[in-house]
C-alpha cells in the first residue's frame, strides 16, 4: 500500500477538534503519512469544504497536511454505481448513490487503504479495502 485514502469524518475531526476523534485522527494521519501519500478525492473536498468560508481555507488546510486531491477514475464511478445497485436490492432506501460509494469504489480500484470512522458500508460493499479504523488501528 502507497497509497491511502482519507475519509472526510477522519478530516473534520481535526478541522472541528471533535473532542472525542481529534487525537485518534490526527495520529492516524500522522501515522500513515510516514509511510504513504495522503490522498482525498473530489467526494471528500465536498463534504469537508462546508466548514470552510473560502476555496483558500479549505486548500490551505488540506496541503498543511501533506494531502494530495486525486480526481477519481471512471472505473470507480463505474464501480460506485455497481456498489449502489447491491445496496437497493439489499433493500437501502437511498434514491443515489451515497458519497461512501464513490469513496470505497475509488479506495478499491486504486488500491489504496481508507482511513474512517465509518467501516460499515465500506466493509459490506468493498470487502478488498483495507480499512484503517478505530477499532484495528
Amino acid at each position: 500500500m502507497n497509497g491511502v485514502l482519507a475519509d472526510s469524518c477522519v478530516l473534520l475531526d481535526l478541522f472541528t477538534d471533535d473532542p472525542n476523534w481529534a487525537d485518534w485522527s490526527e495520529g492516524i494521519l500522522e501515522q500513515y503519512s510516514q509511510t504513504n501519500t495522503l490522498y482525498i478525492n473530489s467526494i471528500v473536498y465536498t463534504e469537508i469544504s462546508i466548514g470552510f468560508n473560502s476555496i483558500e481555507e479549505v486548500e490551505r488546510s488540506v496541503t498543511e497536511l501533506g494531502i494530495k486531491v486525486l480526481e477519481m477514475p471512471r472505473e470507480a464511478l463505474f464501480l460506485a454505481g455497481k456498489a449502489f445497485l447491491r445496496y437497493r436490492k439489499n433493500k437501502g432506501n437511498k434514491t443515489s448513490p451515497l458519497p461512501d460509494f464513490f469513496i470505497g469504489a475509488h479506495a478499491s480500484v486504486s488500491k489504496f487503504g481508507l482511513i474512517t470512522r465509518d467501516s460499515g458500508k465500506y466493509k459490506t460493499y468493498f470487502p478488498q479495502v483495507k480499512l484503517i479504523h478505530p477499532n484495528n488501528s
